[in-house]
């Protein structure tokens, strides 16, 4: 069933704030379904909605069936959950079990004493004769091991030190997941997005207590911490003891880390694991060293292998086939029209395309809030503006309070371009005080100041408009079947500006022609067919600046 549908992913803190204090919440949702439902979308994913500190803006929960006090209370959560039923759409949220904050109570208990019945929740360790017991790195920069002076160990956290790792070695933990997961299930939510689901199992050395160091050559290379040796284990526990007694729960598994190779690991057909998974292949590297040293974009031609690889790796091997998530943009990475399109001078015709080739490709799409209308990266003019706790450790780490002038703006610079906070600007309704996301005077984040050209109430109502076009597309898409089951095929791999790709079907045949560039060109994969869907009014032999095209093939 998943196959045929699309995921929207909801960010609540920027969706719609209902209560006035520039922060989105769960009414601010409810008030939008008929928004979603209209769009087309059929299954909302809402990032963390439970009860946080907000260290790392909700994926540090201290409470897994409590409602983050800013977002409401339960009750509200339940006529949420309510009304997305009755619009035929689906929701689900995200589960994220490799870390908890350090003030759940459960690592409150952990942290009183060694023999605490919670310590083995978590991963302490001995100073083992060094600093830290190994030198793993932190995703948010700087070790990855916190000492806690109570009782004179170190515990792990692969994320900030107010996210300390759950240990999944303890068969009581992971009971109490499997509880917690149950809970939302009898509750009625339809699954779960799964956070950094490959990290929870550890790599440890031969004794099962001491970690090793990183590799020779890979020092602070992050994906080590995937595919640990019990992490299949783990899934398959968990699809025996919960899942699999929800024949409709849906599981969409972050495979940072994952390679193709290893895809069908976790989600091919006969392993009793996870339904989907989505990759960072085509993900915008952002690496502390990132914000002096950013990584170079990728090119068409590496941008289509990726995708090709992707679709014909999860056919391949004895646990095929298996089934991707696909998207360009999430919570994690910056806007994707800002990335790979020309929002100021083709910004209609750049997020259409985009939106063109993300739902033809095979697999189940997700949608990032805002996409819908081209929302853009947004100008930070000083490092106080930004929120993300990942920019700030590293502004922190590389350039801190005596940097010179150059190598801030340099910095500022390259954040301005990959940086998560572009993604979490509050959602651009109208041309009203803060882009309608609020009627209060302030917001969380900083709004994006085009929003008075780019908003939900100005497009609804031009025909040739992005929102429009993603209603087409949408309905275009469901009732399109060989979009859900059909082959894939790339016509020209090589070509530096053209995504020309077949999908097929039994007898019928789609092609989709996109042209991602700004300049004229000729895109011709010797067919032709009637045109079905295209951004542009008209068609002729040439393709135009970031014009799409959808056909039909009679060979």
């Amino acid at each position: 069933m998943h196959k045929q549908q699309v995921i929207y992913q909801i960010y609540p803190r920027s969706f719609a704030d209902a209560n006035g204090d520039g922060i989105g919440d769960l009414p601010g949702i409810m008030g939008k379904l008929d928004y979603l439902a209209d769009l087309g979308v059929d299954i909302l994913w809402l990032s963390p909605i439970f009860q946080s500190p907000n260290a790392d803006n909700g994926y540090d929960i201290s409470d897994y069936e409590a409602i983050m006090p800013e977002f409401g209370l339960m009750a509200d959560f339940d006529d949420l959950l309510k009304g997305v039923h009755e619009r035929g759409m689906r929701l689900i949220v995200d589960l994220v079990v490799n870390h908890s904050s350090d003030e759940h109570r459960w690592f409150q208990e952990s942290r009183k004493s060694k023999d605490n019945p919670y310590r083995d929740y978590y991963i302490w360790r001995g100073a083992n004769g060094r600093k830290e017991p190994n030198n793993w790195q932190s995703f948010f920069s700087g070790p990855a091991w916190t000492f806690d002076e109570l009782t004179g160990e170190y515990y792990l956290h692969l994320f900030a030190e107010k996210q300390p790792d759950l240990n999944w070695e303890n068969p009581a933990l992971r009971q109490e997941i499997y509880r917690m997961m149950r809970f939302w299930l009898d509750k009625g939510v339809d699954g779960f997005r799964m956070d950094v689901i490959p990290f929870l199992s550890k790599e440890h050395g031969n004794d099962g207590r001491t970690f090793p160091d990183y590799p020779d050559g890979r020092y602070g290379d992050l994906t080590i911490h995937a595919n640990g040796p019990r992490i299949h284990e783990f899934l398959q526990e968990m699809n025996r003891e919960v899942l699999a007694h929800y024949p409709n729960c849906i599981t969409v598994g972050e495979g940072f880390g994952v390679s193709a190779e290893q895809a069908n690991l976790y989600v091919g057909v006969n392993r009793h694991e996870l339904q989907m998974i989505y990759h960072f292949d085509h993900a915008v590297p952002r690496e502390e060293h990132r914000f002096l040293d950013p990584a170079p974009e990728l090119t068409l031609p590496e941008l289509k292998a990726i995708f090709a690889k992707w679709d014909r790796t999860l056919d391949e091997g004895p646990d095929a086939p298996g089934w991707q998530n696909i998207y360009f943009g999430n919570h994690d990475n910056p806007r994707v029209l800002s990335r790979f399109g020309d929002p100021e001078r083709y910004h209609y015709e750049s997020a259409t395309l985009l939106a063109t080739v993300l739902l033809c490709q095979r697999g189940t799409p997700s949608l990032y809030q805002g996409d819908e209308i081209g929302m853009t990266n947004c100008p930070f003019n000083s490092i106080h503006e930004f929120d993300d706790i990942q920019v700030k450790r590293a502004w922190n780490a590389l350039i801190g309070p005596d940097a010179d002038v150059e190598k801030q703006s340099q910095f500022l610079q390259t954040a301005n371009r990959i940086a998560r906070d572009h993604a979490r600007t509050p959602m651009q309704w109208s041309h009203a005080p803060n882009a309608g996301f609020t009627n209060g005077p302030r917001t969380w984040l900083k709004v994006n100041p085009n929003y008075r050209d780019i908003n939900v109430a100005k497009q609804k109502t031009d025909p040739r408009s992005v929102i429009n076009y993603y209603r087409n597309l949408l309905q275009f898409r469901k009732h399109t079947p060989v979009l859900h089951e059909g082959t894939y095929r790339d016509l020209l791999p090589e070509h530096p500006t053209v995504w020309a790709f077949e999908r097929r079907l039994g007898e019928k045949i789609l092609l989709v022609v996109a042209n991602v560039s700004g300049q004229e060109t000729n895109g011709s994969t010797g067919m032709t067919g009637e045109v079905l869907l295209s951004n542009y009014a008209d068609a002729d032999n040439t393709l135009r600046p970031f014009e799409a095209r959808i056909l039909i093939i009679r060979e």
